[in-house]
């Protein structure tokens, strides 16, 4: 699941498809959304979807800490059709804004 959630967010799929969703990484695990999260939850204390954020969370600030790029600009390389929706749950994971988290690294 690692590697296929790395896979995603590294390449333009983002860009074209948009977020991965937790029945796109149960479909390319070939096993059930249903046993994908119960597995997840079981080994890690985490949902799929979780996950997901966690991966995303972890490209944002990356993103924000070498590009020039607006937090709406990653925004939308991240899937987001709106900046606000990526901002919130950027702030909602780490406790900070995407620019509070830029900040800190000036």
């Amino acid at each position: 699941m690692e590697q296929l959630l790395n896979e995603y967010f590294n390449n333009e799929n983002l860009l074209s498809k948009g977020l991965p969703t937790v029945q796109f990484v149960a479909d390319s695990l070939h096993i059930s959304a249903k046993y994908l999260g119960s597995l997840l939850k079981q080994l890690t204390g985490q949902t799929t979807q979780q996950h997901i954020h966690e991966k995303l969370i972890e490209k944002a600030k990356e993103k924000l800490s070498i590009t020039n790029l607006s937090v709406s600009e990653i925004a939308y390389e991240l899937g987001f059709e709106h900046s606000q929706s990526f901002s919130k749950l950027f702030k909602t994971k780490t406790k900070q804004s995407p620019l509070e988290f830029r900040q800190s690294f000036n």
